[in-house]
């Protein structure tokens, strides 16, 4: 009686975990049925506007697009919006971000679970109101938010869970204090660790069960930090942290979740290490050379890279350890960018904003620095579906199975109806409040400001 009662038991408990976990599209001919009537459409893909259009969307799936006229039964509850014009086009993708933290200072992080929860919560609300229907966040405990989102308690763009940074004693992520040494492995876990932010893994075996650690509260991709970073205060920029073997622990166990590792890599030699383990991804890649690029390009690895805002560089305090790596990474992000377009590299766009509500809020306008380097086409291209198509690498474990990124038949219906051409001039998106007047995540408006 005992067996049956706890296996009774348990059962609730598997059911609250499996909510909100695979969310599915609900195209089903019963659905809500919404119509947005002429439009010029942006589809993520091209240069240029469409013709004037009409996009009708049942459930939480583009189902038919379309230059004439779309019948539609108008029942009760269909919506019909008039964009006079305006230009439709997918939710932004930022696939660089740190939904936890982003609001709370370096202490507050390491403070009470539930305050960090509310604050993370808030900015997630924000980060839709922007524009960013969906993020893959690179390191953080963010899976409580990412359900509540997926269950509607909070209001927030999809998310891509990487959970807990995996990185060493000293590395980037570890932001242990010198009283927390000497660390005995195996033994007891620090608060940033019980929290979630970050793991320290010191060898193969340590690093493979990290990893699967994160797989198992539902990463869709595990993150470590293969060389060192500025904000972490006993990481020096130059060192190249993991052990090709322990890179290689996390990239089997992820490759047998049918998913991949991104590593954080400033430098050639790291960068280098990473792609002989296995890494798909290289974080910011900011420090590499020719050489390095050309590797990257051949082996067809992603790189995740950001235009970084100088006022980031300046909130490091002058004269801090942090300022003076600040000071020798952000000289070489034009020189990453050059690179990157000279080898026509796989090249996804983020922010990575960190202890900052205000550059959070600059998240449309870091998008459009990206014009130093590109067209604004290529900037929201990369911005939406090649943005997607990275988050695709995620296989089985992509807890949103479908198109993103883009404004055709069978994707999601991610949408934002924008005031003016964005493609003429990217400046729009800098100013969310004012220009997007229509937020639309998984066919659900969060945002209708069109005058009535």
């Amino acid at each position: 009686m005992g067996k049956t009662l706890g296996f009774a038991l348990a059962l609730p408990m598997l059911s609250i975990l499996a909510v909100g976990s695979c969310p599915q599209a609900s195209a089903q001919g019963g659905a809500p049925v919404t119509v947005f009537e002429n439009v010029r459409i942006f589809d993520g893909k091209s240069s240029s506007l469409s013709a004037p259009s009409h996009v009708l969307i049942r459930g939480n799936i583009i189902e038919r697009i379309s230059t004439t006229p779309i019948p539609t039964d108008r029942r009760a509850d269909t919506k019909i919006i008039s964009g006079g014009g305006r230009t439709l086009m997918p939710g932004l993708i930022d696939a660089h971000w740190h939904a936890m933290l982003i609001r709370v200072t370096p202490m507050q992080a390491f403070g009470d679970v539930g305050y960090n929860n509310l604050v993370a919560g808030a900015e997630a609300t924000d980060t839709l109101m922007r524009g960013f229907t969906t993020v893959r966040d690179v390191g953080g405990p963010v899976f409580g938010l990412k359900q509540a989102i997926d269950e509607g308690i909070v209001k927030g763009p999809r998310i891509y869970p990487s959970g807990a940074m995996i990185t060493i004693t000293s590395g980037h992520g570890d932001f242990r204090q010198l009283t927390d040494l000497p660390r005995t492995i195996g033994g007891m876990l620090t608060r940033m660790e019980k929290l979630g932010g970050a793991m320290v893994a010191d060898s193969p075996d340590e690093v493979r069960v990290r990893a699967r650690e994160q797989l198992m509260q539902g990463a869709s991709q595990v993150k470590l930090t293969a060389g060192g970073g500025v904000s972490s205060p006993f990481s020096p920029l130059d060192v190249t942290t993991f052990t090709e073997p322990e890179l290689r622990a996390a990239v089997e166990a992820a490759e047998n979740w049918g998913t991949y590792v991104a590593a954080h890599a400033f430098t050639p030699a790291a960068i280098r290490r990473s792609i002989d383990a296995g890494v798909k991804c290289i974080e910011h890649a900011t420090l590499m050379d020719d050489a390095t690029a050309k590797l990257l390009a051949e082996k067809n690895i992603w790189v995740s890279m950001q235009p970084l805002p100088e006022a980031l560089r300046l909130g490091f305090p002058e004269g801090s350890v942090q300022r003076a790596k600040a000071d020798e990474i952000w000289p070489g992000i034009a020189r990453s960018y050059d690179l990157a377009k000279k080898y026509k590299l796989k090249t996804a766009w983020g922010t990575d904003v960190l202890f900052s509500r205000a550059l959070a809020q600059q998240q449309g306008a870091i998008l459009a620095s990206l014009t130093r380097w590109y067209t604004p086409a290529e900037a929201l291209i990369m911005a939406t579906s090649t943005n997607a198509e990275l988050l695709s690498m995620s296989g089985k474990r992509n807890p949103y199975p479908g198109q993103l990124g883009v404004v055709e038949p069978g994707a999601f219906a991610d949408l934002l109806l924008v005031e003016g051409n964005p493609l003429e001039n990217i400046s729009i998106i800098a100013d969310p409040s004012k220009n997007f007047l229509v937020i639309m995540k998984d066919g659900q408006i969060y945002k209708d400001t069109l005058p009535k």
